[in-house]
């Protein structure tokens, strides 16, 4: 597979390539280009002169053109498939669903953009101002790097190089060195269907050096960027220097809270989804299981019960509902953090395996209040651990001790207490009797604390993409 720069596709200058490991089976699915600093410097220049020329698109012009691409996604769908469940490890249906989000976000963010609507400040409204009318207009900020993580790549595409593009921009495409492969086709795709050649190209290479250079290059106006905390602290930093814009989505540790009168078989099912979707690699997953003590028992039995009934297989089987994680490094930290749960008081009650990059389905009971995975800990992988709580109150204090917030969530059937505890609890989004993983295209969905800056959505990303130009009329009346 090729990089796309300036239209075209091409190799790293130096010819050096980095292999696409299938984590399941350990076997090389494709090479990627490892981009040299020369290649990053003529991406930008390239972006930089590209977006020039896309910016004087007509918004219906740009919007026929994502529509085509749309088609040829359509006419993909299947390959695109097979490549992001082959690359990423990802269960095979659970890959169709993220494909099949495409078009429900391009069309999305297509008719948004469609009403970027500016306003008018008429005269009068202040003292002094009665001859001046003001209006304002969004324009592009220029250069946006959109660095995308592994876990949801095309769910992240959509949210980061739609708006991006339909705004004017130029998109500079960063994905993760484990599954670039899908994004380079959907990349391609964007090119063949008409995008001004430099306004959309990927770039491939580790990120500690081809992100890196990417982002602290001076002529990249905004950085857009999914990741873990600490990449993203840096990323600001790095920002900082040439003052780009940057917009961070970042990590979890969602509380997931059954009070005594909740529904324990909706919050099992729901655990279900919220946290063994795509192995437990989410970053809005449910982390922290926090159970009133008088329930608790009846949700672990179930819980395990419903878990056990769960098949982990080889990603491309049909039946599989459980894959394996990014990479067996993944899987090792995974491994470590379980052990290190139990070694703080915690009880393996099932699973807690590895092989490979494969973790068991896992359910950890007793783990006490201090434990490192009841604050700061994220596992990024298919774990249950299990906290008790007394009152509502020490539920509220358990959940806000961690420096994260992203979700979290909520099961009671008195709706002023969910929302009581919807207002108290310090992260970004709340559900009331679901798991905290939920994310639609058109919600605002971003942080608090270290889980980030920013929001994305089709109701706030053209927020985070595009600058405010006032026009004055002076004297005009």
């Amino acid at each position: 597979m090729k990089m796309i720069i300036n239209g075209q596709a091409v190799a790293a200058s130096d010819e050096k390539t980095i292999d696409v490991i299938n984590p399941a089976t350990g076997q090389v699915v494709d090479t990627v280009p490892a981009a040299t600093e020369a290649d990053i410097e003529a991406a930008v220049a390239a972006a930089v002169e590209g977006q020039k020329i896309w910016a004087q698109v007509p918004v219906s012009e740009k919007v026929e053109i994502l529509y085509r691409f749309l088609e040829l996604v359509e006419e993909n769908k299947e390959d695109l498939a097979q490549t992001l469940s082959a690359e990423t490890g990802k269960p095979i249906v659970e890959a169709r669903a993220e494909i099949a989000n495409i078009p429900i976000a391009f069309k999305a963010f297509s008719e948004k953009a469609k009403h970027l609507y500016g306003e008018t400040i008429p005269s009068g409204t202040e003292a002094g101002q009665d001859k001046n009318i003001v209006i304002t207009r969004r324009e592009p900020i220029g250069v946006i790097a959109c660095v995308i993580p592994f876990n949801f790549p095309c769910d992240l595409f959509d949210q980061k190089v739609a708006p991006t593009l339909l705004a004017g921009n130029a998109a500079i495409v960063k994905p993760s060195t484990d599954n670039p492969l899908t994004l380079c086709k959907l990349t391609a795709f964007l090119a063949e269907a008409g995008v001004t050649p430099g306004a959309i190209e990927i770039v491939t290479g580790r990120g500690s050096q081809a992100g890196a250079w990417l982002c602290a290059n001076p002529r990249v106006h905004a950085i857009t960027l999914t990741g873990s905390t600490e990449v993203g602290i840096e990323t600001a930093r790095t920002a900082a220097d040439h003052l780009a814009h940057v917009s961070l989505e970042l990590g979890g540790n969602d509380a997931f809270i059954v009070l005594e009168d909740g529904d324990v078989d909706l919050a099992v099912e729901e655990l279900v989804w919220g946290r063994m979707y795509n192995t437990g690699q989410v970053c809005c997953a449910s982390k922290r299981f926090l159970i009133q003590k008088n329930r608790v028992e009846e949700f672990t039995e179930k819980a395990i019960a419903r878990i056990s009934q769960l098949k982990q297989g080889m990603p491309s089987d049909e039946s599989t509902q459980i894959g394996c994680l990014i990479s067996e490094k993944a899987a090792i930290k995974v491994e470590q953090q379980i052990q290190k749960t139990v070694a703080q008081g915690g009880k393996i009650l099932l699973g807690g395996g590895r092989n490979g990059a494969f973790i068991e389905p896992t359910v950890i009971g007793n783990v006490p209040k201090t434990a490192d995975v009841a604050t700061d800990m994220e596992i990024f992988g298919p774990v249950v651990p299990i906290i008790t709580f007394d009152t509502v109150e020490e539920a509220i204090e358990i959940a806000n001790s961690s420096k994260y917030g992203l979700c979290g969530c909520v099961f009671t059937a008195d709706m002023k207490t969910a929302v009581r505890v919807c207002h108290a609890l310090e992260c970004g989004g709340t559900v009331i009797n679901g798991a905290s993983f939920f994310r639609s295209f058109e919600m605002p969905f971003g942080g608090y604390k270290y889980s980030g800056i920013g929001t994305e959505g089709v109701m706030s990303t053209f927020d985070e993409v595009t600058r405010t130009k006032s026009i004055v009329l002076k004297n005009i009346l």
